[in-house]
């Protein structure tokens, strides 16, 4: 079972409805105890990153994450979620998970702010997990005002030019982050999230 976290804010339905359609058994939840039981985590995210970590916080399940990821069960952040990995969130300037050290900065300039639509995220090496069966020249959706900094580059799977390049992709051995919405990003998406749970089901 994955165990998507639901804060009180992020359209849930729609990953609920991909991974279920990808062969995945999910349940919504803000039980701490049902995420430290799951098999995986997911952890959604739309809305301020100060807001979030409050409600998580709250219902003690920043705790239960860190607890899930500590015992090697695989984790996925999406668009907030996947900032909410880092050390620090400048939007309301409120410590993260500290799953992936860096800083989560406002994006400085671009187009326009915020980041929305459709853009590529170029892996940086070849044979990556999440990447599997995903051609290189993909084109994911995005909709952020904010952006992950890391601290090195260990753990950054891609980039994604808007402006300058920045991190839209994390992959280490306990968590997986993509600054994309993989739910709202066609059938190339659900092959991400087919492959998160590839990874689920041999963990």
């Amino acid at each position: 079972m994955i165990a998507i976290i639901d804060y009180g804010a992020g359209n849930i339905r729609s990953i609920e409805k991909a991974l279920e359609h990808v062969g995945a058994t999910v349940q919504v939840t803000n039980d701490p105890k049902v995420v430290t039981h799951a098999n995986a985590v997911v952890l959604p995210g739309v809305g301020s990153g100060g807001a979030a970590m409050a409600q998580i916080t709250h219902y003690g399940l920043d705790d239960a994450i860190r607890e899930a990821t500590q015992q090697g069960k695989p984790f996925l952040g999406i668009c907030l979620g996947m900032q909410l990995l880092a050390d620090h969130h400048a939007e309301g300037e409120v410590d993260g998970l500290g799953l992936f050290r860096g800083e989560v900065r406002r994006i400085p300039h671009g187009p326009k702010i915020p980041h929305m639509g459709w853009n590529q995220a170029r892996p940086l090496q070849e044979g990556l997990a999440i990447f599997a069966d995903i051609p290189e020249d993909t084109y994911f959706y995005f909709a952020h005002s904010y952006y992950v900094e890391p601290q090195d580059h260990h753990g950054v799977a891609a980039v994604t030019d808007y402006g300058s390049p920045y991190c839209s992709v994390i992959a280490t051995e306990q968590v997986w982050g993509t600054q994309f919405h993989p739910e709202k990003s066609g059938s190339i998406g659900l092959q991400l999230l087919k492959n998160f749970v590839k990874w689920v089901n041999v963990a």
